[in-house]
């Protein structure tokens, strides 16, 4: 019986040997750690070659409404892990991203409106912060409050408040069916996030009044809609 295992244990070395290409190596090398990852990158550069890991700028053969290198996105928003990063080149697991795809097609996302939409929320968020920041620096005084001065506060809004946010996103979204508006701004995130539609090929035909008109009405809804989200939070906080 030992004999027979001893045997079978040899073979499957052998067999191993074939596999990562180590055959004509002496024994001591062929299962070292080189070895294995010298044959573990041919391994992977064939598959490469096969077509099974798709590069990060071809991406848009398989999710047709990909942006350019949409790696980023694809890692850190929907988690994806089935990649590895060669150089500066991410290179994405062929069968995943086409069940990414699919799902994706299911629920009605197209991957480079995504994108976009992502980049304009991020653009609004430092917009408002800007205009904190320089009102803080407005009213900056010369002086220092001791560290240990803390957690002396009252609540900072009112019901009122709350009610006045929301009859103004009650009067814009009248608005937005009003004047048809749906024809220039996408809402998005069950309609409390609004992003004018820009397209460069057409815009230099769109009034600069009714552009303009649009993008006022794209901050004031999001600036609402972000003060009613933070209300809401203040609340929760003092309940």
């Amino acid at each position: 019986m030992e004999e027979r295992i001893l045997s079978e244990i040899k073979q499957i070395r052998k067999l191993l040997s074939q596999l990562v290409g180590t055959t004509d190596l002496p024994v001591k090398q062929k299962f070292s750690k080189e070895a294995i990852l010298k044959a573990a990158k041919e391994f992977r550069q064939l598959s490469i070659e096969r077509g099974e890991w798709i590069p990060n700028d071809e991406i848009q053969k398989i999710i047709k409404h990909a942006p350019w290198y949409p790696a980023k996105i694809i890692i850190e928003r929907f988690e994806f892990t089935n990649y590895f990063k060669r150089g500066h080149t991410y290179y994405f697991n062929r069968k995943d991203l086409i069940e990414l795809d699919k799902e994706l097609k299911k629920r009605n996302i197209n991957l480079d409106k995504y994108c976009e939409l992502l980049d304009d929320k991020e653009k609004f968020r430092k917009y408002v912060n800007g205009i904190l920041l320089q009102k803080d620096k407005k009213t900056r005084k010369h002086f220092k409050i001791p560290e240990v001065l803390r957690d002396i506060f009252s609540k900072p809004y009112s019901a009122p408040t709350e009610e006045l946010v929301r009859k103004e996103i009650t009067t814009l979204m009248e608005e937005y069916q009003r004047f048809d508006l749906s024809e220039y701004i996408d809402l998005f995130e069950e309609k409390t996030y609004a992003m004018f539609k820009y397209d460069y090929s057409f815009d230099r035909y769109l009034k600069p009044e009714l552009k303009k008109y649009c993008k006022d009405w794209c901050f004031k809804f999001n600036y609402a809609n972000n003060a009613l989200k933070r209300i809401l939070e203040l609340k929760n906080t003092l309940s």
